[in-house]
């Protein structure tokens, strides 16, 4: 990435030799993503992230739809119902909050399919809710908190037998998944996961923060959402971010070397040892979601009579870096709705601890994590079981 901060500092756009240089960078870059994904070039854009590229394809799929019904109203048998979009409850924010927006200004109606208690959603239910104006079913393809993974390839096919019995004149039903926490673990093919839209941001995979990229099959009804030039094929207007994505080109070519694949397998193993040495020594705890369904870089737990923020702030103090809900919102005090869309009770989410695994975590940290939480678990406890004791008392 160096060079292109300071010394190949031309914009892709120009048509001049240091604007040449930018672009023939940017598109190597692009070329990477594309193989990665076994996508053409051109069905690679690139953004700011996943919370950029989500926001795009809820939007810009409800511009395309409603542009598309005001030029072809005699062709479109749409009824000029009010579009549908099915995503799940325990999504992103960024999708979850661009489809209740949508919702509130009347621009689709919007189902929220739950998750079962192990945090799976299932294909049936995709399948029950779809309408006759649904256009779009947006499914994580890896939860973000509790790192259970979705049966993506089972729901695309549904949706290609779907569209395959669809009159002409129907509106093609879309399929996109918020494939960010999957890049490093899964097959992100998205021919073999039947997806027609595809979210990811280049920092999941070691590469930099404010960057990432949407995949967008050839003949996909969506429209850019923010004016301006006609970069990225006019589905993305701003100046590219050469440097970010030189980054997120590189990240993205190292995740198939057999170094890589060698890792994934040490993270699984490592996780699997955190999560039965915690379950076994520390009483009271629950693992939250699927221990087979499961990213093998991600460990969830709540701890019973625990306080989340207070938990997290005693690790931090032994070094130990963790969360207790999704990075984005930690500074909120509302309980996760990742969990609680499991059915989680609001003081069970709010004891809840989050555990991730990278290729430089060791064994060893492993065992100081598992000492210090043990200790932390107890002080809290204690002080928890004294609160409610003095309460009680007082109510006496």
């Amino acid at each position: 990435m160096l060079p292109y901060f300071s010394e190949k500092y031309g914009n892709a756009m120009s048509l001049h030799e240091f604007g040449n240089e930018a672009n023939k960078a940017l598109e190597k870059a692009r070329k990477s993503a594309a193989d990665f994904f076994g996508a053409d070039k051109e069905e690679i854009i690139f953004t700011s992230g996943a919370t950029e590229s989500n926001n795009l394809v809820v939007k810009g799929v409800l511009r395309a739809y409603y542009d598309n019904i005001r030029s072809n109203l005699p062709k479109i048998s749409s009824n000029l119902r009010v579009p549908h979009i099915i995503t799940t409850a325990f999504e992103h924010h960024c999708v979850l909050d661009a489809c209740k927006a949508a919702q509130k200004e009347n621009l689709a109606e919007v189902t929220f399919i739950k998750p079962n208690k192990e945090g799976i959603i299932f294909t049936e239910d995709v399948k029950k809710a779809i309408k006759p104006n649904t256009i779009l079913v947006s499914v994580m393809y890896v939860n973000n908190e509790i790192g259970t993974v979705q049966p993506i390839a089972e729901i695309g096919k549904l949706i290609k037998n779907y569209n395959s019995k669809l009159p002409i004149t129907n509106y093609k039903l879309l399929f996109h998944t918020d494939a960010t926490q999957a890049i490093n673990y899964f097959n992100c093919n998205v021919n073999k996961l039947g997806v027609d839209l595809l979210s990811m941001s280049a920092h999941k995979i070691y590469g930099p923060k404010g960057v990432g990229a949407l995949y967008i099959r050839k003949g996909t009804a969506i429209k850019q959402v923010m004016d301006g030039g006609g970069q990225e094929g006019g589905k993305r207007a701003g100046t590219h971010n050469v440097p970010g994505i030189v980054g997120l080109g590189t990240a993205i070519s190292m995740i198939n070397d057999q170094g890589t694949k060698n890792k994934k397998n040490e993270i699984l193993k490592l996780r699997n040892y955190l999560i039965d040495k915690i379950l076994k020594e520390i009483p009271k705890t629950r693992l939250n979601g699927s221990k087979i369904k499961r990213s093998p870089n991600n460990a969830n737990f709540s701890f019973q009579n625990v306080e989340g923020e207070s938990l997290l702030i005693m690790l931090d103090a032994e070094g130990i870096a963790a969360s207790t809900g999704s990075a984005c919102s930690s500074g909120s005090l509302s309980p996760s709705h990742v969990l609680l869309s499991l059915g989680m009770k609001a003081e069970e989410a709010h004891g809840s601890l989050r555990l991730t695994l990278g290729k430089n975590t060791t064994k060893k940290e492993i065992e100081y994590t598992i000492s210090k939480l043990k200790n932390i678990i107890e002080k809290l406890r204690k002080v928890s079981g004294n609160v409610l004791g003095d309460y009680y008392q007082a109510k006496k």
